[in-house]
């Protein structure tokens, strides 16, 4: 008899949930559904690459001019679309006088760079994050001269790698993506260099992190790239490399996918005061988004230099 009471109030229960359920169901008009588990968020980082950038010569003049905002303020937008911005700065940040303003093309201190105190905040105010330092002027006044330099950076919030005294790398996660900056600067000991490269591609990429090598090498204003060039970016890639951005020549050179690495040879000029051909006042920026190891998507951005002011080129 207790077995009997107690299935039958099994059953009037289950029948009392059912309409329950059913007047509930159809008082809401809807059926409820278990929602499926939501699918992870891919982890992916988006960053854009720009060329060489120098802030002496005529470049300060017109910072001091009309405020050191309007070389950034018309290419402003497009920094700000993506995750990181790296490019590379051509010259030392230190308190000395500038040699270069007021001098002649091939005269006295026309290549002799040394930029304002104030270019680390005016960097990371318009969204520029890291900074490659392995060029071929980063040591224009000498090793205090970086050391000045590296410190100011830092002090700006503002990333470095490829300094010539360290050989730093730049190590960053974006995104759930665990990214390396590293330099090759033709500059300094071709060998030494290339194998200082390679050693630190393949220990970022054990570590589990995607190595970028950003270069200074090559031709100035050429635009085609030397053999020796295009095997050691091979290298880096076999090495480990995703990608590789190349600097110096002042113009853009060539590219190619290798490996499913794009690998730029040169990017040109970003910010510059080199007015004497189409080709210097008109460089490129990459933004290449990496996911799952490797680049997933690329965009180039051609970009135009007018009156030292860098703006998206008005034919892109």
């Amino acid at each position: 008899m207790k077995r009997a009471l107690i299935g039958t109030a099994v059953i009037i229960g289950a029948l009392a949930l059912a309409y329950g359920l059913a007047v509930s169901s159809e008082r809401i008009g809807t059926v409820i559904a278990i929602p499926a588990p939501l699918a992870p968020t891919p982890k992916e980082a988006t960053i854009l690459f720009a060329g060489d950038a120098m802030f002496d010569r005529t470049v300060r003049l017109t910072a001091e001019r009309y405020g050191e905002d309007y070389l950034f303020d018309c290419i402003d937008p497009t920094l700000k679309s993506a995750d990181l911005v790296i490019l590379n700065l051509e010259g030392p940040i230190t308190e000395a006088e500038s040699v270069s303003v007021g001098s002649v093309p091939e005269g006295i201190g026309n290549y002799t760079f040394t930029f304002p105190i104030s270019t680390g905040p005016l960097l990371a105010k318009h969204g520029i994050d890291i900074v490659n330092l392995g060029n071929n002027h980063i040591l224009d006044f000498g090793s205090a001269g970086t050391i000045s330099t590296m410190e100011l950076l830092s002090e700006a919030g503002v990333q470095y790698f490829g300094d010539p005294l360290t050989h730093s790398v730049a190590r960053k996660d974006v995104g759930g993506v665990s990214l390396s900056f590293i330099n090759y600067n033709e500059f300094v000991a071709h060998a030494q260099a290339a194998s200082t490269t390679l050693s630190q591609v393949r220990a970022e990429a054990a570590a589990g992190r995607l190595p970028v090598v950003y270069t200074h090498w090559g031709v100035e204003y050429a635009t085609s790239t030397p053999g020796y060039i295009v095997t050691l970016a091979h290298q880096f890639v076999d090495a480990g490399a995703v990608a590789v951005i190349g600097s110096h020549p002042h113009v853009v050179g060539e590219s190619e996918l290798y490996k499913d690495a794009p690998i730029y040879y040169s990017l040109g000029n970003f910010i510059f005061d080199q007015y004497f051909s189409y080709e210097t006042t008109h460089g490129l920026m990459v933004a290449i988004t990496f996911s799952n190891g490797r680049a997933k998507n690329i965009r180039e951005i051609p970009i135009e230099i007018h009156r030292n002011q860098v703006c998206p080129s008005v034919t892109n």
